[in-house]
């Protein structure tokens, strides 16, 4: 197998002297997919922090910033930003030629610099965005806490009504918090906590999203929450003409948008699919433009020199996603019942440090990239890439320093079977002790209609049997109908999931505040791990890593000196298995799409904007696609 990588990685990367087919067109109307659970639950861009719906509402509208191929900051509604004051007050000065448009590109507004101020008052608006992305304002810019907190209590208080009737331009909002507005100059000013020369990285996320007041005045302020394609503004690049639920959506070049300079789509049309394997179908029917393949798929390719698409198989690109099992510390029954038993032992540091050694999931990563699921491996919580030291070395370099792992290209690192079982030993006793009953019961869902994620559970379970037993732990795949979240986070079902989280700015706070607990900020421990809830000694090890994690957020003058303590607190959560890094997310394809020319960014919502694509009307030979990489 190492061979067959050699082969195609050369057959990708050596020979960049040929020149992609003369031939080919370029793609006018782009056929892209999602899987059906990965269908959009909600169309308030302030309030999504899935990318479901984030990825189609990037493309909906445009922030402040943008990015690059390279992961470089651009220009967008901003037409230029700088600080004064070495990054504790940031100017944004505005274009003038935005605009406003419904979703058939009808003129409505003009994009004005009070509308940054709607946008991030929303966002803090505990009764209008119920505590959505209110993680990053509260943390960097002035009086955000403070409005926030007041909100929460006056609608405890007197009612959600009369926060939600609260003005974000003559109400307390404008006293409060610091940010300003000068439409007659087109400025819009920020004043943060401390100095955060990384500030301006926040802007290409949603958080930061604009908002126009006369939107609000005409849909009110439940029906903009509950919008749909048809209600909303849109001043990006494309609006959403059409919607079908589970089926498909279409997003249509606007003809208002004022960068007449970038290349764009006709259109773009994502389709609905169960699984891989349906996208691929539809792929070789000629009904999509590209698809990632499963591991049997790329098996079936690479082993056949006569597959008809031997020598079209390709590299994807890295995502911007770092993926992690999760626990769930306060699992519940259908019923609504505690599972004492799964919550007793996940709170056990013996129990979650046996599967934390004792797993091997090499034959896991093979699912996401079989010809070499090792290039994949990830021992850290946040994303290689993100930010650096004065030096150059990694951030999340730092973190495996701290742990002792180093990168072996032939072996799971991680895995250490004799560790395994002499944790499983001591959870064994202490938990047979509170009253644990054996083996423990692991439940694992997944959508019912995808038949590659039964496949993958499938290998999963056979991972526990081989390395922990079953015996000690009983792995039961369960099935949701269409959304993972409502169906089983809210009524908290779940043992143990698996989710990538991409960076919203460029600094590790946005990934390690996502797990501190008591904190209506914390995205996965409010909703996914309910850590405020773990039973005694995990909620204490839960604390200890919230204090690092606030503690290293208080270091604001020094970058290294930051990230030396994030890194500590880091490794504190993972050396303790308070959650299991798995992977990082790189497989292969097949592509009429040349992914290396879009937009690239560890943070934000940049990257998933069909901005600037180059393309093809045929798939690219490997041949062909080599001298694109990373170009």
């Amino acid at each position: 197998m190492k061979k067959l990588v050699t082969l195609l990685l050369a057959l990708t990367l050596v020979l960049g002297t040929l020149s992609v087919s003369a031939h080919a067109d370029e793609i006018k109307d782009l056929r892209d997919y999602a899987t059906v659970s990965a269908e959009m639950t909600t169309f308030c861009i302030q309030y999504s922090q899935s990318n479901a719906e984030l990825k189609p509402l990037s493309n909906c509208y445009d922030l402040l910033l943008t990015n690059d191929s390279k992961g470089g900051l651009l220009p967008a509604v901003a037409k230029e930003w700088s600080t004064p004051d070495d990054g504790v007050t940031w100017i944004f000065t505005l274009r003038d030629d935005v605009k406003w448009v419904d979703y058939q590109g009808n003129y409505k507004a003009d994009v004005i610099a009070e509308d940054f101020m709607v946008g991030l008052e929303w966002v803090l608006n505990y009764a209008k965005n119920q505590s959505a992305n209110t993680s990053m304002p509260i943390q960097m810019i002035k009086g955000a806490e403070e409005y926030y907190e007041y909100t929460k209590q006056l609608a405890e208080t007197e009612g959600e009504d009369a926060a939600k009737a609260l003005d974000p331009i003559t109400g307390p909002f404008a006293e409060m918090v610091g940010v300003a507005a000068d439409n007659n100059a087109g400025i819009f000013t920020v004043t943060c906590l401390a100095p955060l020369a990384y500030f301006p990285t926040v802007t290409t996320y949603n958080c930061l999203a604009p908002l126009s007041a006369q939107l609000i005045a005409e849909v009110g302020v439940d029906g903009y929450f509950g919008a749909d394609n048809t209600t909303l503004w849109y001043n990006g690049p494309y609006t959403m003409t059409d919607f079908v639920q589970n089926s498909e959506k279409v997003l249509t070049k606007n003809p208002l948008y004022y960068n007449t300079e970038v290349k764009l789509f006709d259109t773009v049309t994502v389709k609905m699919v169960e699984d891989l394997n349906v996208a691929f179908t539809m792929f070789t029917a000629g009904e999509l433009d590209y698809v990632e393949l499963t591991e049997s798929e790329i098996a079936i390719i690479a082993n056949n020199p006569d597959n008809e698409w031997h020598d079209y198989l390709v590299p994807t690109v890295m995502t911007i996603f770092s993926y992690n099992m999760k626990w769930n510390f306060n699992k519940l029954f259908e019923d609504g019942t505690p599972d004492v038993n799964w919550n007793t032992a996940v709170a056990n540091d013996a129990f979650r440090k046996s599967l934390y050694y004792g797993l091997d999931l090499t034959n896991y990563l093979a699912r996401t990239n079989s010809l070499d699921p090792q290039s994949i491996q990830n021992y850290s919580y946040t994303m290689r890439g993100l930010c650096t030291t004065s030096d150059g070395t990694d951030y999340a370099q730092l973190v495996l320093d701290e742990l002792g792992i180093q990168y072996d290209p032939d072996t799971y690192n991680r895995y250490d079977p004799e560790k395994g079982a002499a944790y499983k030993a001591q959870a064994i006793e202490e938990l047979t002790a509170l009253g644990v009953t054996f083996p423990v019961e692991l439940d694992w869902y997944i959508a019912g209609s995808n038949q590659v994620s039964k496949d993958t559970a499938d290998v999963l379970a056979q991972i526990f049997a081989d390395c922990l037993g079953t015996d000690y732990i009983n792995f039961v795949t369960k099935t949701y109908v269409s959304k993972f979240r409502a169906e089983v986070a809210v009524p908290r079902l779940q043992s143990v999931f698996e989710s990538g989280w991409g960076a919203d700015y460029g600094d590790p706070m946005n990934f390690l505040s996502q797990e501190i607990i008591d904190d209506d900020n914390a995205y996965y421990s409010v909703v996914y791990t309910n850590a405020n809830d773990a039973l005694e000694p995990a909620y204490t090890e839960l604390a200890e890593f919230t204090k690092l994690v606030n503690e290293a957020d208080a270091v604001r003058s020094n970058l290294d000196a930051r990230y030396a303590a994030f890194a500590k607190a880091e490794a504190y959560f993972i050396e303790n298995a308070l959650c299991l890094p798995t992977r990082v997310n790189s497989s292969w394809q097949l592509t009429c799409v040349n992914f290396n020319s879009k937009i690239k960014a560890l943070y934000g919502i940049q990257e998933t904007r069909y901005v600037g694509w180059e393309t093809q009307d045929e798939p690219y030979t490997a041949e062909e696609y080599a001298p694109l990489i990373n170009k």
